[in-house]
């Protein structure tokens, strides 16, 4: 996803929606909120379980009838989570696909308009607030990456994203607009700033007001290209000295969507820590949308 010029409208969202399963709440949540994006978006949904037969593989003390066993598990995996889907939205083309491998490898390499997956999996720790996967795939896929929690939440009718004065924050523009356009949700524009502390020279100040002003002047220069390509959603501007993180998950949204960028094999560290704490914190799904 480019600039606004890029890419004619619609193509921002259309394809195939792939949600990633592994038989835990979140990945049902996860499957729910990827047919009711396919019904929005028109694609297809392809829902996705990746045998992970590392724990298994311990030839010292052989399981007999494993591979029965495993692929039936897998199986009935795949079959509810298709239940789920066709019952959500009966309209939505719906295939699935079991894949060996690693998990967060072989689904971060899917090739799909956007990837779904839940917060976190069977696996890890109880307590955890995201999965090692989940971090993993959002950090290194190569679209936008859709985090979904099990928990219900009201529908607000307001969709979230995080605004700079970078390039990095184009695409997951693009992908706001085009998700409020489609709900008929009012957009939040939120740009966080922070005024640097002198702890060794207190005598310097800054003029607040000024401050604020030219914080909205990037915000306003930012989204001006989108704004002109899609005129009918509504934008709140929500320019707040505060930090990122609680700029953006202080307000009450359907999806939050924030930029990402670096890419490599380290995982989450190329989340950016922005990113990193919206999907610690948020409450809501989030949209992790790579800048290239």
């Amino acid at each position: 996803m480019g600039r606004p010029d890029a890419q004619g409208e619609g193509d921002i969202m259309a394809g195939l929606i792939i949600a990633g399963v592994d038989g835990s709440a979140p990945s049902a949540a996860a499957v729910e909120w990827a047919a009711d994006d396919a019904l929005r978006t028109g694609a297809e949904l392809r829902i996705v379980h990746v045998l992970d037969r590392r724990p298994y593989d311990i030839t010292s003390f052989p399981v007999s009838d494993q591979e029965d066993l495993l692929r039936e598990a897998a199986g009935k995996v795949l079959r509810a989570a298709e239940t789920t889907a066709r019952t959500r939205q009966p309209a939505v083309e719906v295939s699935t696909r079991l894949a060996e491998g690693v998990p967060a490898a072989v689904l971060r390499e899917q090739e799909a308009s956007e990837l779904v997956i839940g917060n976190r999996g069977l696996g890890g720790f109880a307590g955890a607030l995201l999965g090692s996967v989940t971090m993993e795939v959002a950090g290194q896929a190569e679209r936008p990456v859709v985090v979904v929690r099990a928990e219900p939440h009201e529908k607000i009718g307001e969709i979230g994203v995080g605004v700079d004065d970078s390039d990095t924050s184009d695409p997951a523009l693009g992908y706001a607009f085009e998700q409020a356009r489609l709900r008929g949700a009012t957009l939040r524009l939120i740009h966080a700033w922070q005024v640097p502390v002198h702890a060794f020279a207190p005598e310097i100040t800054y003029d607040l007001g000024e401050v604020r002003a030219a914080r909205c002047e990037v915000v306003r220069t930012r989204i001006a290209a989108w704004q002109a390509r899609y005129p009918d959603v509504k934008l709140v501007e929500n320019v707040q000295n505060a930090h990122p993180v609680d700029a953006l998950t202080s307000t009450a949204c359907d999806l939050i969507v924030v930029g990402s960028h670096g890419r490599g094999s380290l995982g989450s560290l190329f989340l950016g820590s922005v990113s990193r704490g919206v999907l610690h914190h948020a409450r809501c799904p989030v949209a992790v949308v790579r800048s290239y």
